[in-house]
C-alpha cells in the first residue's frame, strides 16, 4: 500500500469539510420540517402579507464560513394562493437584491418528494447586491406541501459574495420533511 497516496487523499478529504460549516440538524416541530444548519440558528418571528393576505413568518437562520444560511416558513389560510404566494414571496427576495436582479435570476424546477408539484416551487440562482452595495450571490429554494389540514409554505436560501453551489446543494438536501 503506498501511504503518502493514502495521506494525500486523507488530507483531500479533510480539506473537504470545513470546520467553519459545522453541520447540526434542526428540528423545526411547528413547520414540520427539520433541517441542516452550519452553525447555532437564531430565531424570529413577525407578520408579513404573501399575496395579499397577513400570514405569521417563522425564521430561522445563522452566518458561518462567510455565508448567510435561513429556513423562513409559513401557514397560509386560503390554499388556492399558493402558486400567487410563491411568486410573491420570491419577487420580495429577488426585489431586495436591487435592480435587476430578477432578469439575470436562473429558475429550475425544484420538487423533492412530499412536496406539491406547483410550477411556482423553485430552485433560483441570482447574482445581486446587499443594501450596503456589496455583491451577493443568493442561492434559494422555494416549497408548498400540506400538512394535516394546513397548507405550509418553505423558503431556504444560501447567501455568499460568490455562488457556493456545493454547500448550497448540502443545505438543500438538509431539508427533511417530517
Amino acid at each position: 500500500m503506498n501511504w503518502t497516496l493514502t495521506g494525500a487523499t486523507a488530507l483531500l478529504l479533510l480539506a473537504g469539510c470545513s470546520p467553519a460549516l459545522n453541520w447540526r440538524n434542526v428540528p423545526l416541530p411547528d413547520a414540520a420540517l427539520t433541517i441542516t444548519l452550519p452553525c447555532k440558528p437564531d430565531r424570529a418571528t413577525r407578520q408579513v402579507e404573501l399575496a395579499g393576505a397577513p400570514v405569521e413568518l417563522s425564521m430561522v437562520g445563522c452566518d458561518a464560513d462567510g455565508a448567510t444560511f435561513a429556513v423562513s416558513h409559513a401557514a397560509l389560510a386560503d390554499p388556492s394562493q399558493v402558486g400567487a404566494a410563491l411568486t410573491h414571496w420570491r419577487s420580495a427576495v429577488l426585489a431586495n437584491l436591487g435592480q435587476g436582479a430578477a432578469d439575470a435570476a436562473v429558475d429550475t424546477p425544484y420538487a423533492p418528494p412530499g412536496v406539491l408539484p406547483v410550477p411556482q416551487s423553485v430552485r433560483t440562482t441570482v447574482q445581486g447586491q446587499r443594501a450596503d452595495g456589496s455583491a451577493v450571490a443568493a442561492q434559494g429554494v422555494w416549497f408548498v406541501r400540506a400538512v394535516g389540514p394546513q397548507v405550509r409554505l418553505y423558503h431556504a436560501v444560501v447567501y455568499a459574495p460568490k455562488p457556493r453551489p456545493e454547500v448550497a446543494d448540502q443545505f438543500f438536501a438538509g431539508l427533511a420533511l417530517q
